[in-house]
C-alpha cells in the first residue's frame, strides 16, 4: 500500500470509524437492520432514510451498513454484498486501481456527506468502493437521523 493511503483518517461524524465497513443489500433495509441487531446485537448509528442504515458491534470496534439492493448484477446473479474502504488519498488510490485494470462503476466523486468516494469492481465482479473523508459533516445538514451518537452507549 502507498504511504499516501497509510495515513490516519480523518473523523466524520457521517461514516463509521472503521477503516474496512461491510455493505450488506437487502429487498427491506428497515426489517434486515432490525432482525439483525436483535439476533446478532448489532446497534443501529445512522438511518438514511429506509434505504440505507449504519450499525455498529456494541463495543463500537466495527460496522457494517445495511443497503437496499440496487448494485449492479454480478455473473451469478444480483449482488448481495459490497465492500466499503476508508482510504486517506481516494484520488491516488483510484489511479493506482485503474492502472491496474479494476473497472470502474463510478469515478471518484465528493458528496455532501463529507466523503470522496469512487467504486470499481474486481476481476471477480466483487463491488469495492473507496471513501475518502473531506470533512465532518453532521448527518441532519444531508437527511441523515442519528439513532446513536458517537460516544453513546
Amino acid at each position: 500500500m502507498s504511504t499516501a493511503n497509510s495515513a490516519r483518517l480523518l473523523s466524520n461524524r457521517s461514516i463509521p470509524d472503521s477503516a474496512v465497513i461491510p455493505v450488506l443489500l437487502y429487498p427491506d433495509v428497515v426489517a434486515a437492520a432490525t432482525w439483525l441487531c436483535r439476533a446478532f446485537g448489532f446497534v443501529e448509528r445512522l438511518r438514511i432514510g429506509t434505504h440505507r442504515i449504519q450499525l455498529v458491534v456494541p463495543s463500537g470496534i466495527g460496522a457494517l451498513v445495511v443497503a437496499e439492493e440496487t448494485s449492479p448484477a454480478s455473473a451469478g446473479g444480483a449482488a448481495t454484498h459490497s465492500i466499503m474502504v476508508r482510504v486517506a488519498d481516494v484520488d491516488s488510490h483510484f489511479a493506482q486501481a485503474q492502472a491496474s485494470g479494476a473497472k470502474v462503476l463510478n469515478p471518484p466523486t465528493t458528496y455532501p456527506f463529507g466523503e470522496r468516494q469512487y467504486t470499481a469492481a474486481d476481476r471477480a465482479d466483487h463491488v469495492w468502493t473507496f471513501t475518502q473523508t473531506v470533512a465532518d459533516v453532521d448527518p441532519k445538514t444531508w437527511g441523515g437521523e442519528w439513532v446513536r451518537e458517537k460516544g453513546d452507549a
